[in-house]
């Protein structure tokens, strides 16, 4: 094509920059979406510091992102141009021992968009055809950016059976833990208690329906937890942290017989004392959660096109391209900002 695009790229631990790239081309199998809008995830912190593997720099990031087909290599069957779409960021082989179990995300050969290849903080990015999902007309794109989150959650929901009935403590009241709360009420718990000493935070879980929101700092934590839960203790914890100490308070204060969700992703060498005893005498049952795909990029579509999720109770802040960087560097500094995506063309000339 000739032409040129913006992208925030990652050169090197800590080093990201905002740098003029050529605009990529489909080739057979593919189509080239310009990208409305982009998250920003903690993920996305973890790859700029250098505590999530990205081994192929430089690196564009971004994968939560929506936008519009526009242009299309060969073989793109029914897609067109100007189709409005998401796209499943998990690029798996098809054939091996997972993918023919339906768990392409421990494909051998899987990569991700913004994770392992170009992703979509960026005027445009080339996606596979077979990853793309053209969205309904009821769904805006500012709201279908919130797509690949909730399809993480929903799948994280899948992984941990939450029950119409059960008590539920998450762990964390960042914009997964806040995702957590809306599925867990839609699920059918009747108690979702919170833990997040942010007060914003803590007022966007209440807003989300929260039945109890806690400050993990406050004193007699613990306490309140058991005394929420008639001193047995929640039937479920999710850990939507990523730390040692939240995943450690998981595993306390799980009632016996209980169920823990992994889901904050910890940074890969991090290590947790854990007693075998404490499973075993509890008979807990531990399960992580990785990523959505497959059937959850459809069903979080439609979450969002009927109105049962409203991710605008969790995007407080929407932000030019150009100030995708700061954006990012600040997830690590104010934990006010709850949300943040990323207009990627200015609203003047859309």
């Amino acid at each position: 094509m000739g032409r040129t695009m913006m992208a925030v790229r990652l050169h090197g631990a800590g080093d990201l920059r905002l740098d003029e790239v050529p605009v990529p081309e489909p080739r057979d199998g593919e189509v080239l979406v310009s990208v409305w809008r982009s998250g920003i995830c903690g993920t996305d912190l973890h790859i700029a510091k250098g505590t999530f593997p990205a081994p192929n720099l430089p690196l564009t990031l971004g994968h939560e992102f929506s936008g519009t087909i526009a242009a299309l290599g060969s073989n793109t069957g029914s897609l067109a141009v100007n189709d409005n779409v998401v796209v499943d960021i998990n690029i798996a082989c098809g054939h091996c021992f997972f993918c023919r179990r339906g768990q392409k995300l421990f494909c051998p050969a899987v990569s991700q968009l913004g994770v392992h290849s170009s992703g979509g903080l960026a005027e445009f990015v080339v996606v596979p055809v077979s990853n793309v999902y053209v969205l309904p007309q009821s769904l805006s794109l500012d709201a279908a950016a919130y797509v690949e989150p909730l399809a993480c959650a929903i799948h994280g929901q899948d992984r941990i059976g939450i029950k119409s009935g059960e008590r539920v403590l998450i762990i964390g009241g960042g914009p997964m833990g806040l995702a957590h709360i809306a599925l867990a009420k839609l699920g059918g718990a009747s108690n979702v208690i919170v833990s997040e000493p942010d007060p914003d935070r803590r007022a966007v879980a209440e807003r989300l329906g929260a039945d109890y929101v806690l400050s993990p700092f406050d004193n007699g934590f613990a306490d309140e937890v058991a005394y929420l839960t008639d001193g047995v203790g929640p039937d479920v914890v999710i850990e939507a942290v990523g730390s040692i100490p939240t995943y450690e308070a998981a595993i306390s204060l799980v009632r016996r017989g209980g169920r823990v969700l992994a889901y904050g992703a910890a940074p890969q060498t991090a290590s947790m004392s854990l007693r075998p005893f404490d499973i075993y005498s509890k008979e807990l049952t531990i399960v992580g959660s990785y990523a959505g795909t497959y059937d959850t990029w459809p069903r979080a579509i439609e979450l969002l096109a009927s109105g049962r999720f409203d991710p605008a109770l969790i995007v407080d802040s929407v932000r030019p391209l150009s100030e995708a960087i700061e954006a990012i560097r600040g997830l690590e500094t104010d934990k006010s900002i709850v949300k943040v995506q990323i207009q990627v063309p200015s609203l003047s000339s859309s």
